[in-house]
């Protein structure tokens, strides 16, 4: 609660009028202050994505996972659309019914955590996971791809992406591969002006670092706090062989 309340006090100072102010909701801190839960991620790693969040809110925020803190990510971007993809259907319900404003959709992994070197094969050698396609709506040929979520996922521009799942703890677990490779052709493909923010978590994971440096970039990282990377992808200028 006292990491809440102090980002909601962060939150709602500084200056501009009521209309301009950020509407933090004071929800999450009452729904923290009666339960034992805490966040998954330590107050550093929250804070690199609490700071973008601020600057940029009202804005469209993608966030792979669903959790009991996923109601403090959502206040964080009063106004915009924060929506959660999680890959159990049981746990969507299970959540929602602690609260049910989230906006939560289930996702279909086809992949699995012991296929991730296979899978970074697969993608040299199919010419539409290629860059140069760089594209993900109904790419069925390309295993990487994240070909059949709701048309919302494919149709907005994301300013921020989190990923802090799937699983990826276990051989038989979907892992972030996915997620990892459609973030970044979703942060490619922006047409708005700036850059798309995405956040990986658990870097100190094989794959998890592995897919990181394939797709998203060493030259894009701005900051890694504890196991948390920041990368700022710029929309692609031209279309090379290569993500990096």
């Amino acid at each position: 609660m006292i990491l809440l309340h102090s980002f909601a006090a962060a939150a709602v100072q500084g200056s501009g009028s009521p209309e301009t102010r950020p509407n933090f909701s004071w929800k999450p801190i009452l729904h923290y202050a009666t339960s034992k839960v805490t966040p998954q991620q330590n107050i550093d790693e929250i804070r690199i994505s609490f700071d973008v969040l601020r600057s940029l809110s009202p804005c469209n925020f993608l966030v792979f996972g669903l959790g009991h803190d996923s109601l403090m990510w959502a206040s964080f971007n009063p106004r915009g659309t924060t929506l959660f993809l999680e890959e159990d259907p049981r746990w969507v319900q299970t959540v929602l019914k602690d609260a049910p404003g989230l906006s939560a959709s289930t996702v279909n992994y086809r992949t699995k955590l012991s296929d991730a070197d296979n899978l970074l094969s697969h993608y040299r050698t199919e010419p539409d996971c290629s860059p140069t396609q760089s594209f993900i709506r109904g790419n069925s040929k390309c295993r990487l791809a994240l070909n059949m979520l709701q048309d919302e996922v494919y149709d907005k521009e994301w300013d921020i992406i989190m990923i802090d799942a799937p699983r990826g703890y276990f051989p038989d677990a979907p892992g972030r591969m996915s997620a990892i490779y459609s973030a970044a052709v979703m942060a490619r493909n922006r047409k708005s002006p700036g850059v798309t923010h995405v956040y990986l978590h658990d870097v100190d994971r094989k794959v998890e670092k592995m897919y990181a440096e394939t797709f998203l970039c060493k030259k894009h990282l701005v900051k890694a706090v504890g196991r948390l990377w920041h990368f700022e992808i710029p929309p692609a200028t031209n279309m090379n062989s290569e993500f990096c």
